[in-house]
């Protein structure tokens, strides 16, 4: 017991013997600094980790990989000039700049207590499954998927994570915001009345990463990494993507996921060629819960002068209506305001939760089955929109859709699949 400060024990469902591992690995760590490790070192990454070491003490950033060099050292390097007040506890030797698709692996064998996910979603599934099985607490940007398979396989490595009480965060910031976590709280507690109907808007302007289009020597694969929003299999379309925030908050909301959905879509903005890749630039949706709610949800990307844009959700009830962030304090602030103290800003108090989290001097937090289920369910909208059909929960969850391609290399070739067609595209 003398060594009771040094070691903590936790127990696996199911096992017979105890497993012993670092006290920062499981609740209770106290005040010993934590170690971060980053995959994935676009914007992404970047700003999650000047978010985790704005909002916290005693976290040190010493692992990062990447499939591009240029993205590891742009992120170091951005850290140090835009971040100064941080940077001293980015320490990143050479050791643990990881370069390479077997990254992610060397990030997660380095001595580290958390793992911060944030390539592009088609890797989420594979990356979540091996930090859990290396007991790590992680931070998980969203979405976690772009397909039924790899959606699947993350839900069971959630349970996992469950089992060992591991810290999970996703990236859905609303979840952490102060107003929306007040309204919503009161919408369950009956402050409209009974929920009778639910809006969710993302309405703006396209992600184009690579507008001058492919640069000589890239081939496939390397193209698709640096232009990830245009292609299904690493993005999963916009409504998965980006108008996954919405959908989560009126999932949250409910409490639970829908059962069934009929979308519409397509590409109307979007020019055919290599660029634009093989997404849609507008999906409709109507989706129903188990108790008969109804939600319609609408996202696109369009371009030009004047064109209209929103971003927001709508909660109707018995007793009046809300915004799903107007009966908190706060209330005024939208979730994009740059907030004047950081510590109030929603994507630092994610940070800050999660390592509260970890350290046991806040509440347990684990969000990834029910931000998995809200990936589902936006999936579940894009493939209905494709094919044309109505698609229920259990459809979704029996698809055996992998969209992962199964070999990675610089040089590959790839054949990108044409844009869906209703009634010619076939559901799995």
């Amino acid at each position: 017991m003398e060594n009771r400060t040094r070691r903590s024990f936790v127990t696996a469902a199911g096992a017979s013997s105890f497993l012993i591992v670092r006290p920062e690995l499981v609740r209770g760590a106290g005040s010993e600094t934590l170690r971060a490790g980053l995959i994935g070192c676009g914007g992404r990454g970047t700003q999650a980790v000047v978010d985790l070491l704005t909002g916290t003490q005693n976290v040190e950033v010493v692992a990062m990989g990447d499939i591009f060099e240029d993205h590891l050292e742009g992120s170091l390097r951005s850290i140090a000039a835009k971040h100064p007040e941080v940077a001293s506890r980015v320490k990143v030797d050479a050791e643990h700049r990881f370069i390479g698709f077997d990254a992610f692996h060397k990030v997660i064998a380095s001595d580290i207590d958390i793992v911060m996910l944030a390539t592009p979603p088609g890797y989420r599934p594979q990356h979540f499954e091996a930090a859990i099985n290396a007991h790590k607490h992680v931070f998980c940007e969203k979405p976690f998927g772009t397909d039924p398979v790899g959606v699947r396989r993350f839900m069971a490595a959630a349970k996992k994570s469950e089992e060992l009480k591991l810290t999970v965060m996703s990236g859905a910031q609303r979840r952490n915001a102060a107003d929306y976590m007040e309204t919503v709280d009161k919408i369950r507690n009956g402050a409209i009345g009974e929920v009778t109907g639910l809006y969710a808007y993302w309405i703006g302007g396209p992600v184009i990463q690579q507008p001058g289009g492919r640069k000589p020597g890239w081939a496939d694969m390397t193209w698709e990494h640096r232009n990830w929003y245009s292609f299904v299999w690493i993005c999963g379309d916009q409504v998965v993507e980006q108008h996954l925030h919405n959908i989560d908050v009126c999932n949250w909301v409910m409490d639970t996921h829908p059962v069934k959905v009929v979308a519409t879509g397509g590409a109307a903005w979007r020019p055919r060629t290599e660029i634009y890749g093989n997404i849609y630039d507008h999906i409709s949706s109507d989706f129903v819960y188990e108790n008969g709610v109804r939600m319609s949800s609408y996202c696109r990307q369009f371009k030009g002068p004047g064109i209209y844009d929103n971003v927001s959700e709508l909660i109707v009830g018995s007793k009046g209506r809300s915004n799903a962030h107007d009966l908190g304090s706060g209330s005024n602030q939208d979730v994009r305001t740059k907030f004047k103290d950081p510590l109030e800003n929603p994507y630092v108090r994610e940070h800050i939760a999660m390592v509260r989290s970890i350290r046991g001097d806040g509440p347990y937090r684990n969000d990834a089955m029910k931000v998995a289920e809200s990936t589902m369910t936006a999936i579940m909208a894009r493939e209905s929109a494709y094919s044309g059909l109505e698609i229920t929960w259990e459809m979704i969850m029996n698809s055996q859709l992998d969209l992962q391609p199964k070999a990675f290399g610089y040089d590959l070739k790839m054949e990108v699949p044409p844009l869906p067609v209703p009634g010619v595209y076939k559901f799995i």
